[in-house]
């Protein structure tokens, strides 16, 4: 699936943008959804000792799936595609590792 299809079809279960705080919605979700994650690698490193190896990739893909359903409709609300931020991303990246800058810090780099 294509980023832009899939933000199409996230954006049939969102509300709409002139709900009230609904950015803030979209928001907290998103940093919520990414919690969520952490907080399940971080039982594996406490409980499994950090071996990645017993993440269960069906729980993973469902908790990844959240997290990019919030980041698909958060983009939206600023009129960003997906495909747009991620081609932004990636040609940004490209750039840092052309300029031997991907292990640096800072977002300017």
């Amino acid at each position: 699936m294509e980023m832009d299809e899939y933000q199409k079809a996230a954006l049939l279960t969102a509300a709409t943008k002139d709900k009230p705080h609904e950015v803030f919605h979209l928001l907290l979700g998103l940093v919520g959804e990414t919690g969520e994650i952490a907080e399940k690698a971080k039982k594996i490193v406490r409980d499994e000792g950090g071996d990645f190896s017993r993440w269960d990739p069906e729980d993973l893909k469902k908790e990844l799936g959240d997290a990019l359903w919030y980041l698909a409709v958060l983009a939206d609300f600023f009129d960003l595609s997906l495909g747009e931020v991620a081609e932004h991303n990636i040609a940004k990246l490209a750039d840092r590792q052309r300029r031997g800058v991907l292990g640096g810090s800072g977002d300017d780099r």
